[in-house]
């Protein structure tokens, strides 16, 4: 089965390391794991947390924009997939 594309970066925070997404197809909850795809980005990481205006949540939705620590930088732009077994 394909991965699907959940969302898309629509900013970084460095000093936190955190990517704001929006959910943009789909959904996706707390130990997923997500693609992150573009120009010059390329990872899959486990969700090990999410925020949605600072109150922590379990799983993002359609129309949501939410946080994620991430470990490697994301661009603005950048593509979002969950990875289906």
């Amino acid at each position: 089965m394909a991965d699907i594309q959940v969302g898309v970066v629509k900013n970084f925070f460095a000093k936190p390391s955190v990517a704001a997404i929006e959910v943009t197809e789909g959904d996706f909850q707390v130990g997923d794991v997500l693609w992150f795809t573009g120009h010059t980005t390329d990872f899959k990481q486990q969700v090990q947390s999410m925020q949605e205006e600072k109150q922590t949540i379990t799983k993002a939705v359609k129309g949501q924009l939410v946080g994620i620590q991430v470990k490697e930088r994301v661009r603005e732009n950048d593509l979002v997939y969950k990875v289906v077994d």
